[in-house]
């Protein structure tokens, strides 16, 4: 009996560890979604400003034109190097998120299993129902 009830506080303690895990890893699945979605945004901005300057057609001469030309090629590489970074950080971001579930899953059948325990151990405590009376007399009656 005093074992199952120290099973028991083991796997309250258990599942408040992994109630903790479960916060870090949404933190962590939260930041990573986060860091995707600037680089997204900057990636997408990057190629906007690209292609409005590679609009321009008020250049008065040749080098203004080909200083243009270069500042939007700088422009174009940044928002091409910025798509890479998003694409790595899509798969950390996909990663934190798995690791995520994986944490709900286990802190889920901690608390099943503490949950069982203590329906058990209620069990075991409760007082067993008195029978029906005995009956008196003999079967004929």
């Amino acid at each position: 009996m005093k074992d199952e009830r120290r099973r028991l506080l083991r796997l309250r303690r258990l599942e408040k560890i992994r109630a903790l895990a479960k916060q870090t890893a949404a933190i962590e699945a939260a930041q990573a979604e986060s860091t995707l979605s600037r680089l997204h945004e900057l990636a997408n901005r990057t190629r906007q400003m690209a292609n409005d300057y590679g609009h321009r057609r008020e250049m008065t001469d040749g080098a203004a034109l080909h200083q243009v030309g270069r500042f939007v090629s700088g422009l174009q590489t940044i928002s091409q190097s910025t798509q890479g970074d998003a694409l790595r950080a899509r798969s950390i971001a996909d990663a934190k998120q798995q690791l995520l579930a994986e944490a709900e899953r286990r802190r889920a059948a901690v608390e099943d299993r503490a949950a069982l325990q203590e329906r058990a151990i209620a069990r075991r405590d409760r007082v067993p129902a008195l029978g029906g009376r005995k009956a008196s007399g003999t079967g004929l009656e």
